[in-house]
């Protein structure tokens, strides 16, 4: 087939990159191996036996060129190629090494120079394909906007997405885009910073033959145009996809059978008497009879020139590249920005809310309607059973931004591990994008609520200072999810979790057990109740101050029997508790959203390193 190609000139790049494994080796560890990784027991001693995925491995990929690693299922194919991405670390290698124009890998340099498409396309529903591009060109590119427009642009053509520019990423749907144009916008997404290496796990994936071909010949030309070095896996291409590839690393169990062109592997199977038959490509005839293929010597696998095999880069320039592309200003910006549309477009999350806000703030209001000009011990209860039932709306209603926060940390992952940006700038701007979303979500529930209900109204900072509290409310269970997501494997283990740690702060927030009937060894779980704060805030705002003093909310033959400071005194609580609670209310937000930022850096510094 006729390719839009030309000579194979590197296209001008300064700084070609050749892959190459000597003698490698890797085993699965075991969990007991997983807490003690190579980073803190200083190598592979004292690591049990276990199965050896990859053994002696030896093969190259050259600049300008499509390496293919292909092989039945389980040969280790994705292994190879997480390995060469640096997503499986140096030191978890058993043996042997990676290198790099001869150099031992530098996998956080090579990252930066590098792109590794997954098989799995992590990539948000709800934004266009423009704006998927954009994104990521904004966030790893330096140039600004400006720059990153004109990239994107370019891309676009290049990827043949022009004509879906303004679709959306979701499948299933009648305005979204087809698997073949999804996989595309995935290779996009790791081409907007024009890495000189890309590495493509299953690039034809769940695509049908015409998308698969064109995928690949995409890939083959950008490989002979651009001077790249491109590394795929593939499990049986069809004969038109096999043309295009310029080596083939073929696995089975691990070893490697066949490291060279494709007439090579021809004439491998001839000389070992097999006659390929008609209408089955050497490829898909190699991987049946592959049991058959003797495993060659490995000084024998691959005719390497040793003067040609390095090629000089200059490793004190690619240094400069593990600088961050923009500032954390600018990362915040971006992110803001991109959160914020998926935020207004994700209708469960935003339009829902909205609309939840203000009917439960009616129904409520019309339930308890003017219970709080109600006086006697019954009206008292039904008024804390309004507190305590706002509560638990409140902050039981949170966890539907949980399959959000889970959506974006696989790609805050995949981001991060690339050096695309800090986590720190994530969740600062996760953060300050859900602070005007949430005082929004509750002034629209406090609005009809608070007026209905018939709540402090000799002066307006009642309202106001109730409306601060279920803001702070909201906040601390938002940045309670947004802890436990970045903690829990899935959705359904963080909704139990989370709905658990809910059920007992309720039951622990004094409401139910005062606190001097709750158990001694239970009554840190008293402090911790994020139900305590904002409940005792509420009453200290209804029966406290210097309207407490005159309140009556209890009469008896004509006379008042108990005034509200009176009560509050019974219920141990102080004015000076009103602002108190709402400085431990900030420490808990503050403090949820420190925890899970930790929790993200570990994890993303494990898959960084």
């Amino acid at each position: 087939m006729e390719l839009p190609v030309k000579s194979p000139d590197s296209g001008g790049r300064k700084y070609p990159y050749r892959l190459e494994t000597r003698d490698l080796s890797y085993k699965l560890s075991t969990k007991f191996e997983d807490y003690f990784r190579c980073d803190f027991c200083g190598g592979n001693e004292g690591r049990a036996a276990a199965k050896f995925i990859l053994k002696g491995v030896n093969c190259e990929a050259r600049p300008g060129q499509v390496t293919a690693i292909a092989g039945p299922s389980g040969a280790g194919k994705t292994t190879l190629l997480d390995i060469l991405a640096g997503k499986i670390p140096p030191c978890e290698v058993s043996s042997g090494e990676v290198l790099v124009n001869g150099n031992p890998i530098d996998v956080k340099v090579f990252r930066r120079v590098s792109g590794y498409v997954t098989q799995d396309d992590a990539l948000f529903p709800l934004l266009t394909v423009e704006e998927t591009l954009m994104y990521s060109a904004l966030l790893r590119l330096p140039g600004g906007r400006k720059e990153a427009g004109s990239r994107v642009k370019e891309l676009m053509k290049e990827l043949g997405l022009e004509h879906v520019a303004g679709s959306r990423i979701r499948e299933g749907s009648s305005n979204g885009i087809s698997g073949g144009e999804r996989r595309r916008v995935s290779i996009g997404v790791d081409l907007v910073h024009d890495p000189a290496v890309i590495l493509i796990d299953e690039p034809t994936s769940g695509l049908d033959s015409a998308s698969a071909l064109h995928a690949v010949t995409l890939l083959k030309s950008m490989a002979v145009n651009q001077g790249k070095t491109i590394v795929l896996t593939i499990h049986q291409p069809g004969f038109r996809i096999l043309e295009l590839f310029d080596r083939i690393v073929l696995l089975s169990n691990g070893f490697v059978v066949h490291n060279g062109g494709l007439n090579l592997l021809e004439e491998r199977l001839k000389f070992a008497d097999h006659r390929i038959p008609r209408h089955v490509n050497v490829l898909e005839f190699a991987i049946d009879v592959i049991e058959t293929l003797p495993v060659p010597n490995p000084g024998t696998l691959s005719n390497i020139n040793r003067e040609d095999r390095k090629i000089t880069t200059p490793i004190r320039f690619e240094r400069k590249l593990l600088v961050y592309p923009n500032s954390r200003f600018d990362e915040v910006l971006i992110l803001g920005q991109r959160f914020c549309s998926n935020i207004f477009r994700t209708k469960q999350l935003f339009a829902t809310r909205v609309i939840q806000a203000l009917v439960a703030g009616f129904i409520l209001g019309t339930i308890y309607f003017n219970v709080g000009n109600d006086k006697g011990k019954i009206a008292l209860q039904t008024q804390s059973g309004f507190f305590a039932f706002t509560l638990t709306f409140l902050l039981s209603s949170t966890t539907e931004g949980l399959p959000i926060f889970l959506q974006e940390r696989r790609i805050l992952m995949r981001e991060t591990s690339r050096g695309a940006y800090r986590v720190s700038s994530y969740v600062l701007s996760n953060t300050l994008v859900f602070l005007p979303f949430l005082l929004m979500i509750g002034i629209l529930f406090t609005s009809p609520v608070y007026w209905l209900v018939g709540l402090r109204k000799d002066t307006i900072d009642g309202f106001l200072y109730f409306s601060l509290v279920v803001w702070m409310v909201l906040l601390m269970a938002n940045s309670f999810v947004a802890c436990f997501s970045a903690l829990v494997p899935n959705f359904i283990m963080g909704n139990s979790v989370i709905a658990g740690l809910m059920g007992s702060f309720f039951l622990f927030s004094g409401y139910f057990i005062a606190k001097d009937k709750i158990p001694s060894y239970w009554v840190f779980m008293h402090y911790l109740s994020l139900f305590k704060y904002p409940f005792e805030c509420f009453m200290i705002n209804e029966y406290g101050g210097e309207q407490g003093e005159r309140k009556c909310i209890e009469i008896e033959n004509g006379e008042c029997r108990l005034y509200g400071s009176s009560f509050l005194r019974q219920q141990d609580l102080k004015d000076s508790q009103k602002w108190t609670n709402v400085g431990v209310m900030l420490g808990f937000i503050v403090g949820y959203r420190v925890l899970g930022l930790v929790i993200l850096w570990f994890r993303c510094y494990k898959a960084r390193n």
